[in-house]
């Protein structure tokens, strides 16, 4: 049987209606009164474990599941060792760095040498800063980054940006976009290399749904 982690949270839905358009129902996800965190599709043809979402990479990449949808932002965060089949198409958002709007900083060279950047991305905040040779140090956060540049603790944040109302509503303004992201069917490599339970023709027919739509 394949096992597919699912990520709790924004890409659930559509990463349900995913599966259910190569006739797998996980449904069962989205009601609210439901707590399990494994299900087995009726068909029995396969189960998916509900994940959170950097956590999806790690189970995949240690074997407990053979495929897997997360954004690309973690796949870039993270570097686990995963084969990544299929941009999905859905979950779009962008990598981008941020500061207070009425900051003098328009651009990311404008940062001052060795000024702090909070993010929760701190393996690609780095990446970044090194490779315009801007020596930065990084905050690292787990959340609520915005609040970094509005209490004076950091100069810019590096966050995921969708609609951009968060930074709008938090006086922050972006000045740089180091990536943009998308969700990504993930595989565990030996498992697809041997095709352990006809796991490609499962990856085909997700393929072809995306194709199609």
């Amino acid at each position: 049987m394949i096992t597919v982690a699912l990520p709790k949270g924004g890409l659930l839905k559509d990463c349900i209606g995913l599966f259910q358009s190569v006739g797998l129902d996980f449904s069962a996800f989205l009601d609210k009164n439901n707590r399990q965190l494994e299900i087995t599709d009726p068909t029995n043809r396969a189960r998916a474990l509900l994940v959170r979402n950097h956590d999806v990479p790690v189970y995949v990449e240690y074997g407990q599941a053979q495929l897997g949808i997360v954004g690309y932002d973690v796949l870039r965060e993270k570097t686990p060792q995963v084969a990544q089949l299929v941009d999905l198409k859905f979950g779009g958002c962008r990598l981008s760095v941020a500061v207070r709007a009425d900051s003098p900083y328009r651009n990311t060279l404008d940062l001052p040498a060795h000024g702090r950047v909070a993010s929760t991305f701190v393996h690609c905040a780095r990446e970044y800063f090194d490779s315009i040779d801007l020596p930065i140090e990084i905050v690292p956060l787990s959340g609520s980054v915005e609040l970094g540049p509005i209490t004076g603790m950091s100069e810019a944040i590096v966050d995921l940006v969708s609609t951009g109302k968060t930074l709008q509503q938090n006086g922050l303004i972006e000045i740089e976009t180091l990536f943009y992201s998308s969700a990504r069917l993930i595989a565990h490599p030996l498992s697809y290399r041997i095709d352990r339970d006809d796991l490609s023709e499962l990856v085909a027919e997700i393929r072809s749904n995306i194709l199609v739509a």
